[in-house]
């Protein structure tokens, strides 16, 4: 897929905002009801995602120069993963998963923990995630994957 890796910087917040967004709206239905996606999506607001970008190591997949999507991770943890909707199912999300992947492994972790959405589950699951407990009250599915190394 062609697509360049490098760590977020603040003046991508809005656009990570704006994707991670749309991702949940345009996406997630119809796996999750439309009214609780927009909840979902309700979660993160502009100031949450800048606090993010300080809090988390966050990396962005560019196109032509134009950011596609983005992952965050702090440890052995995927805090986020989101690709912008045009560009679903071809390989942005698979792309970067890949390379947060990489660089937990070059960190020594043996394995990466995450909570999956229920539309984000299959992905997850078809890359060698496995369920690692019930779904949450807010709906996510506790996954890992062992054996970065």
């Amino acid at each position: 897929m062609g697509a360049i890796y490098r760590p977020a910087m603040r003046k991508d917040a809005s656009r990570l905002y704006d994707i991670r967004r749309r991702s949940i709206l345009e996406l997630a239905p119809p796996t999750i009801p439309k009214a609780e996606a927009q909840t979902w999506a309700a979660r993160l607001t502009p100031s949450g995602m800048e606090r993010k970008l300080r809090e988390l190591e966050v990396w962005v997949a560019e196109l032509d120069g134009v950011v596609v999507g983005w992952g965050a991770i702090r440890g052995d943890r995927l805090e986020g993963l989101y690709a912008a909707p045009e560009f679903a199912g071809q390989g942005v999300g698979a792309g970067l998963l890949a390379m947060l992947e990489g660089l937990m492994r070059d960190r020594g972790f043996p394995s990466v923990h995450a909570e999956a959405s229920s539309n984000a589950r299959d992905f997850y699951l078809r890359r060698g995630y496995r369920a690692s407990g019930p779904q949450t009250p807010d709906g996510a599915w506790p996954i890992a994957k062992e054996h970065l190394a």
